[in-house]
Order: structure tokens, then C-alpha cells, then sequence
């Protein structure tokens, strides 16, 4: 799954990112979803989430 639809994520669930500072190169940062940062319910590039370590970025697969 891709993770541009806001109903596919919950808290705790198990997601690939790319970070910010990522985006050019494309690199996935792997970890557990402590808050869903984007309201609206789908977004093209996918949705801003916060991890538990604290990164933020856009969720690209979903585990």
C-alpha cells in the first residue's frame, strides 16, 4: 500500500518515510507511527506522519 490515503494509517502501525532533507535522493526511513500530521483524508505525495523517534516525513509504504 501507498500511503497517500489518510484511512490506511493508524498509531503504531509499521511505515517507510522519506524525510525532508530526503526527497531529492529518495531514501526510505522505516519506523512506527506516533502521530498523523496531515487532516485532510488523502494527499497526493503522501501523508506527513511523526515517528516515534520524533522524524517527520511522508509515509510512502505502509508494512
Amino acid at each position: 500500500m501507498n500511503g497517500q490515503n489518510r484511512k490506511d494509517i493508524t498509531q503504531g502501525s509499521t511505515v517507510s518515510i522519506v524525510l525532508k532533507a530526503d526527497q531529492r535522493s529518495g531514501k526510505l526511513t522505516k519506523g512506527i507511527v506516533k502521530d498523523i500530521l496531515t487532516k485532510s483524508s488523502t494527499h497526493p505525495h503522501g501523508i506527513k506522519v511523526r515517528l516515534t523517534d520524533g522524524q517527520v516525513g511522508r509515509v510512502k509504504e505502509i508494512h
